[in-house]
């Protein structure tokens, strides 16, 4: 874990490629993109299986090694309306219900609006960008805000380790600049796109189960 301050909050950094505000034992998880492969299945591409189950276990395992009361999802939550698949909606009304004294909010992204919100049975507060919460703005799309430090997700980023191709890692990345934190995508299917670095921008690598902060080249 790496604790960092944002927004006059501390902030912890965490492998799992999620974030936790300490002082408001809330989780923050950028762009899960619950059921993702099932949408790329029904359209006939071959994805891995399991996924669902992957994403899920790993907020379980989050919520008690944090103590978490609160869970703030950053935007796409479900990937798509193709996700409301029986096996995907089951699987996650069984998470919710295994965890029934966690508060769940969803920030809506722009997957949300075509997946549509989760069911009323799941009991998620359900709110447009964005949720203030002390000196920080919860959101799903990386724009500032004046007054407030953006904490928010949609770009899954990564940032590139090594030097000739053939030993080049894309790793997934905190980027945290001068106004606006980006949080990796938390999903287990989900891509990432490279970040571009501004002077005085601070960047952490994740390596399986540790952080590193990256030096600007």
């Amino acid at each position: 874990m790496t604790a960092i301050q944002v927004g006059g909050q501390p902030l912890t950094l965490l492998p799992e490629r999620a974030a936790f505000l300490a002082d408001h034992r809330t989780l923050l998880i950028a762009d899960a993109h619950i059921g993702k492969a099932v949408s790329f299945r029904r359209w006939g591409v071959p994805v891995p299986q399991g996924t669902t189950a992957e994403t899920l276990g790993a907020l379980d395992r989050l919520v008690h090694r944090t103590g978490a009361s609160r869970i703030v999802f950053l935007g796409d939550f479900l990937h798509s309306a193709r996700s409301r698949a029986v096996s995907t909606m089951d699987a996650v009304r069984r998470w919710r219900e295994s965890q029934p004294q966690l508060a769940l909010t969803l920030v809506r992204g722009n997957h949300d609006r075509r997946a549509g919100d989760p069911p009323s049975a799941w009991r998620f507060e359900i709110v447009d960008e964005p949720l203030l919460l002390d000196g920080v703005a919860l959101c799903h799309h990386p724009k500032p805000m004046p007054g407030r430090y953006v904490l928010a997700g949609h770009l899954h980023p990564c940032v590139g380790i090594g030097g000739r191709a053939r030993d080049h890692l894309r790793l997934p990345c905190f980027h945290f600049g001068p106004q606006v934190g980006v949080l990796p995508a938390f999903g287990s299917f989900t891509g990432m796109h490279p970040i571009e670095w501004g002077e005085g921008d601070r960047v952490f690598a994740i390596a399986d189960d540790e952080i590193a902060e990256v030096a600007r080249r």
